[in-house]
């Protein structure tokens, strides 16, 4: 990954409502979520959603496809790794304090969607 790649998605993560875009369609995986959902999930408007949307989007840490009438964003893991990898290798050069502050740590939590809501029939 280039640095104003890096730049451009670390950019598009410093807000607020799309970091809980970002933790909302994480645990959903390729499947994501309608637009819809995502905007009743996070109480956003249409407009708003659309708004961090595109920034995810042009950042590569989501992606979009298009089913019937509705469009399903899903997160980028290639995107988000990446950025990753770029700020641990590149930047921390894996350095041994950094690295084990980024094991798993169970006691964060993410919004969570029902699958059911997921991915409705159309």
């Amino acid at each position: 990954m280039e640095k104003s790649e890096a730049l451009a998605a670390l950019s598009a993560l410093a807000n607020e409502a799309r970091l809980d875009l970002m933790r909302v369609l994480m645990p959903l995986g390729d499947q994501g979520l309608a637009a819809g959902e995502i905007s009743r999930a996070l109480g956003l408007s249409s407009s708003r959603l659309s708004f961090h949307l595109a920034a995810l989007e042009q950042a590569g840490l989501i992606r979009s496809r298009k089913l019937a009438r509705n469009v399903f964003y899903s997160v980028d893991a290639a995107g988000m790794g990446a950025t990753i990898r770029f700020l641990l290798n590149d930047c921390c050069m894996e350095h041994p304090e950094v690295m084990a502050c980024c094991r798993h740590n169970p006691s964060v939590t993410a919004p969570v969607i029902s699958p059911a809501k997921a991915a409705p029939e159309l």
